[in-house]
């Protein structure tokens, strides 16, 4: 299990039963001491950019639902750096960010691959200590990022392949039953 900080995922626990983060993957940008937010990766949302966003009315995109705080705010994680100025890395080839209207215009243009940038409604937050209190409950397992599972092209497969990465006893939970009382 990883520490949790910036570029760690948080893959909920088989039996977590909080309807906004079960069986999800979330993927942390900062963990600090005053608190923590990051990005469910693997929940869409019932809209796409377009529908969204003012000046982005021929932009199709599906938009992700990043988590319940903020569900005013639109964000991205890309792979752009030097095209879209402004980014912050968070792990690997993964930034966070930058400048919206140039993301926009890219993506318009066809000069960014659009399965190279996601985007989300809403965060995941965690006030001070409340992730530790969370991790300290089995609430969720760590491991290290990767690129190709933050901007995985089938999310029902994104918890699964966090799991197969912790390897070992773990990839047996795959196949849990959300409750396992109901069998």
């Amino acid at each position: 299990m990883e520490s949790p900080g910036a570029g760690i995922l948080l893959i909920a626990d088989p039996f977590l039963k909080d309807p906004n983060f079960k069986r999800t993957v979330v993927f942390l940008c900062e963990h600090k001491e005053e608190g923590s937010f990051g990005f469910v990766l693997n929940k869409s949302y019932n809209h796409k950019l377009d529908e969204l966003v003012s000046g982005a009315e021929d932009l199709k995109i599906d938009v992700y639902f990043g988590g319940p705080v903020q569900m005013d705010t639109i964000h991205f994680l890309h792979t752009y750096p030097d095209k879209i100025p402004g980014s912050y890395e968070i792990t690997n080839g993964v930034h966070w960010g930058g400048d919206f209207e140039m993301a926009i215009s890219l993506l318009r243009a066809g000069e960014i691959d659009r399965n190279r940038i996601r985007f989300f409604i809403g965060y995941s937050g965690w006030g001070v200590g409340q992730l530790d209190d969370e991790l300290k409950e089995k609430s969720w397992l760590t491991v290290q990022a990767t690129r190709k599972l933050v901007f995985h092209k089938q999310m029902d497969e994104i918890w699964k392949e966090a799991l197969r990465m912790l390897g070992g006893d773990y990839e047996v939970l795959i196949n849990y039953p959300t409750d396992p009382t109901l069998n």
